[in-house]
C-alpha cells in the first residue's frame, strides 16, 4: 500500500538541489571514466604492445616506463578530482 504524506512534498528548492546533485554525480562519473581510459590507453595498451612486440616503432623500456608513469599519474589526478567532486554533494 502506498501512503502519500502531504508534509513530504518536494519544494522547488529541494528539486533544484536534487538536480544539482545529479549533475555533480555525472561530472564525477565522467572524470572517473576519463581516468580509467588513461590507464587503458597509456598503460595497458603500450605494455601489451611492448610485451608482444607489436609496436610500429621500437620503444625502449625506459621510455615505456616514463610514458606509462605520466599516464598513470594523470589517471590518479583525474580520479582524485572525481572523489573531491562527489565530496561536495549536499
Amino acid at each position: 500500500m502506498f501512503i502519500v504524506d502531504a508534509a513530504a512534498e518536494v519544494t522547488e528548492a529541494d528539486s533544484m538541489s536534487l538536480v544539482n546533485n545529479e549533475r555533480v554525480k555525472l561530472l564525477a562519473n565522467a572524470l572517473d571514466r576519463a581516468s580509467t581510459a588513461c590507464v587503458a590507453v597509456g598503460v595497458i595498451g603500450p605494455a601489451a604492445a611492448f610485451l608482444y612486440g607489436m609496436g610500429a616503432v621500437p620503444v625502449s623500456p625506459v621510455a615505456l616506463g616514463l610514458g606509462s608513469a605520466v599516464w598513470l599519474a594523470t589517471a590518479v589526478i583525474l580520479h582524485y578530482f572525481a572523489r573531491r567532486t562527489v565530496g561536495g554533494l549536499k
